[in-house]
């Protein structure tokens, strides 16, 4: 099928795709960066999210701040850490999570150490769905139509946690952590907004792997690209209708209020690789809540070509599997992009070897807070992050988990726990 020129939505737009570089060896030693101290005095929560009944962990539930917009995400293991100012401390924590009941608990009330939340599945009986609203088509077009009545426009300084990792395996070869301030501008154009470089330390070690160094480009702007409402190239295009095939899946609820849940594929027509995946609507405002994707891989020599920017000529870089999340969280009756996160796999198939190797990158980025940017605070050109960015260049070292402060960051994973427990080691 011929798509509209100007059609940007596949792999292109989606920001991450001509960001990944493979070279020669380059050893890089993990130099020892010292802890800041933090002059803002705080109290730190920390919890296990929990579903009541199977006892399974929650990953990437959202942890907010009554009255602020203070927040947090669980991580894969359900753990979390919310830092609250002095001031916050008679407030409440409010935890959410798809197809759960919210949950409401005093911050006084967490107990020492790391206190186990139980949330419970939302069995409320859903009302009947009208055929027409639920027709797939129609809530996308309500969707499109509402973007801007449901998006929060006014200029904002964001505050965000933001990791990347790259494994060989079970390898860590490179990990990278930093707290960023996002400066978005009114409008509604993801590609206006820009980023600057608060706090960052990583850790490179190349050695243990093999003879290739990747490096990925882009940094937290990846995630700013992700946005699949400021982004209007990336899904909710023109041409939309004449990419992707949709249907109704269910109804679910999630914070209290009733979602349709919307899935879509390429159409089988449609040559270049473009995306799969679910979509969470609110049936009342029909605001954009969720989103988890893949990129649609059949057709794997149109999409390895958009992966990589750069690579050994004795190398073939193959996508193996992907997976994006993106989370938004409402506030007054505005929604805001919450947290979006970047799985990717690939397999480097080498001449003249027998055996593969497996890499497995993760990006993601957690918004912690933000605040009404009614000065127009702006920040020269010199002191912004470039959209090119390596992060891995832009730091020293690596320190111990202190080094953040009041800061709001993700809980590590176990992995990314005993990766840091070695980096700690070895700076010792």
């Amino acid at each position: 099928m011929e798509l509209k020129k100007n059609h940007l939505g596949s792999l292109k737009a989606l920001g991450l795709i001509n960001y990944i570089f493979l070279f020669t060896l380059l050893i890089v030693t993990p130099a020892v960066m010292a802890q800041e101290e933090s002059g803002v005095d705080f109290k730190e929560y920390k919890g296990k999210i929990v579903d009541t009944k199977s006892d399974d962990v929650l990953e990437y539930a959202t942890i907010s701040v009554t009255n602020s917009n203070i927040s947090t995400i669980s991580n894969m293991d359900g753990f979390f850490t919310l830092k609250v100012p002095i001031d916050l401390v008679e407030e409440n924590a409010v935890i959410s999570y798809l197809g759960y009941n919210t949950k409401t608990i005093p911050l006084k009330s967490f107990t020492e150490g790391s206190m186990e939340i139980n949330m419970e599945e939302s069995f409320e009986k859903l009302p009947d769905v009208n055929i027409v609203d639920a027709n797939p088509m129609q809530v996308i077009r309500k969707v499109m139509k509402n973007k801007k009545a449901n998006s929060y426009d006014k200029s904002l300084i964001v505050k965000a946690f933001y990791r990347e990792s790259i494994r060989k395996r079970k390898t860590y070869a490179s990990l990278s952590e930093a707290v960023v301030e996002i400066y978005k501008q009114p409008g509604g154009a993801a590609g206006a907004d820009y980023i600057k470089l608060e706090k960052v330390r990583k850790s490179t070690d190349y050695r243990k792997i093999d003879t290739l160094v990747i490096k990925l480009q882009g940094g937290p702007y990846n995630n700013l690209n992700m946005d699949f409402i400021r982004n209007k190239d990336l899904f909710f295009s023109g041409d939309i209708f004449d990419i992707y095939q949709f249907s109704f899946d269910k109804m679910i609820t999630m914070d209290n209020r009733n979602v349709y849940v919307i899935d879509f594929i390429q159409k089988a027509s449609v040559v270049e690789p473009f995306y799969k995946g679910k979509l969470y609507v609110d049936v009342n405002s029909y605001a954009l809540v969720k989103s988890v994707f893949s990129v649609h891989l059949e057709n794997l020599n149109r999409a390895k070509k958009f992966f990589v920017k750069k690579k050994p000529a004795n190398a073939d870089v193959i996508p193996v599997d992907t997976k994006y999340i993106v989370d938004y969280r409402e506030l007054d009756g505005k929604w805001h992009f919450n947290y979006s996160r970047i799985e990717l796999s690939f397999k480097i198939k080498w001449d003249k070897k027998w055996f593969n190797s497996i890499y497995n990158i993760t990006i993601e980025k957690a918004v912690t807070d933000w605040v009404d940017n009614d000065q127009g605070i702006s920040i020269k050109n010199r002191d912004r992050m470039r959209k090119n960015v390596i992060l891995t260049d832009e730091a020293t070292g690596f320190s111990d988990p202190e080094f953040w402060g009041e800061n709001n960051v993700i809980e590590p994973d176990k992995s990314i726990q005993n990766a840091i427990k070695k980096i700690q080691k070895n700076n010792e």
